[in-house]
């Protein structure tokens, strides 16, 4: 069997243990069977709750998982209350295996991406992207500065890509650290990337909200006794997010997540989300984003607070805002770096390339010290050509009409 790779979120150093024997082939369970030091304290479980103490304690927890029998699988997932053995059917798994854990360290001198140097830069963009951590500022932070939910993703991140060929990659205690709505978002962006670069995981965890998100290959439950179920046939939530105007003084909360500049013209269109009662992502727009273009607008800002990311909120924002000014005849452009969208928009049937695509810019000698990043790197740039969306139309009107109308907010189902 080839290498196995075990990691743990949790490596908590804890006081030494007394000895503990493992017999895997009892019942087909796992038995953990620790010596009992007796005095006062367990004499007097004893006596009190007529509980008689041996000298030996002993748990049995159900080992009927043969992953050796499963076949084309990616994802697995072992669940169950807290004690009730996950931790150690998944150890006991990475033993059998001759694997180890791995605890992915990192260098707080250095920024977050540069703790990825086993991979090439852009390899290393790609799979924080993919992993749900898709905000450029944050991969030059040291990784002690970052959120929890940040750490989470990039500590996903490192133990993923450290795997080699056909490892199998241990997760223990997963998504127990984090915020709920994270590890449903972080949950699909984990699962989409597995997927895509066909490699396999196990997760060990007490939370069963993440199924539908995770769509795990097999469930080993131990709530049910170690009963193996199906979870492929599982599918994502419908997401619902809420729309609505707002000022400019609102970019405030998301600039720092913008990979260019925290900049923004305040004269733009604002619009805001939400997904839950809580605010997930910004859109603002201007007109006309080249001469000789009439009824021409652009997408100048569009930003996904990271513990949404990886759920498709980004694309859908463009989709939505671009289809809703495209009913009332106006015309939506964007140019972009980012290189998760730039890969919706090229293979997206509701964009089309313009002939700024992947081409760098000139500049004039005046504005090339201040602009030379900027304007002659290749980008992506796209022009809505998919379908118009009606019932929107005020969320076009200015601030002064909306506020007469007490019409600012509406629902929005974008997927």
């Amino acid at each position: 069997m080839e290498e196995k790779l075990l990691f743990d979120f949790n490596d908590i150093p804890t006081a030494p243990k007394t000895k503990t024997y493992i017999d895997a082939d009892e019942y087909q369970s796992i038995v953990l069977k620790s010596e009992v030091k007796k005095d006062e304290y367990t004499n007097y479980i004893q006596d009190t709750f007529d509980l008689k103490v041996g000298d030996v304690s002993q748990v049995c927890i159900p080992n009927k998982l043969n992953i050796d029998s499963f076949k084309d699988w990616n994802i697995g997932v072992i669940c169950g209350a807290s004690g009730s053995g996950k931790s150690t059917v998944l150890r006991h798994l990475a033993e059998i295996g001759g694997g180890s854990i791995a605890h992915p360290t990192f260098d707080d001198s250095k920024c977050l991406i540069s703790n990825f140097s086993h991979m090439t830069p852009k390899e290393a963009t790609v799979l924080l992207s993919s992993m749900g951590l898709a905000s450029v500022p944050t991969w030059i932070r040291p990784f002690n500065v970052l959120s929890n939910g940040e750490q989470y993703r990039a500590s996903l991140a490192k133990a993923v890509s450290e795997s080699v060929g056909n490892d199998i990659i241990y997760v223990d205690e997963y998504t127990s650290v984090v915020d709920r709505n994270v590890a449903m978002s972080m949950s699909n962006a984990l699962q989409k990337y597995i997927r895509r670069n066909n490699k396999r995981i196990i997760l060990a965890t007490c939370h069963y909200d993440i199924f539908d998100w995770l769509r795990p290959d097999w469930i080993y439950d131990l709530n049910k006794g170690g009963t193996l179920e199906r979870g492929d046939y599982l599918r994502r939530p419908k997401i619902e997010l809420q729309v609505y105007r707002t000022t400019s003084d609102t970019w405030s909360r998301f600039k720092k997540h913008h990979y260019i500049t925290d900049e923004m013209n305040m004269g733009a269109y604002s619009y805001c989300f939400e997904w839950r009662r809580m605010l997930v992502g910004f859109c603002s727009v201007l007109a006309n984003p080249g001469k000789g273009l009439q009824d021409a607008w652009r997408i100048s800002r569009v930003v996904v607070l990271p513990d949404f990311q990886a759920l498709g909120i980004g694309r859908s924002i463009c989709d939505f805002i671009s289809g809703i000014y495209l009913e009332e005849g106006k015309r939506m452009y964007i140019k972009t770096v980012n290189p998760a969208l730039g890969e919706y928009f090229a293979t997206s049937k509701k964009w089309n390339p313009t002939g700024y695509n992947g081409r760098e810019r000139s500049i004039s000698n005046q504005d090339a010290q201040k602009y030379a990043n900027r304007l002659t790197r290749k980008s992506y740039c796209y022009k809505y050509t998919g379908q118009p969306i009606s019932g929107y139309e005020d969320l076009l009107l200015s601030t002064e009409e909306l506020r007469r109308k007490r019409a600012n907010k509406c629902q929005l189902s974008l997927f």
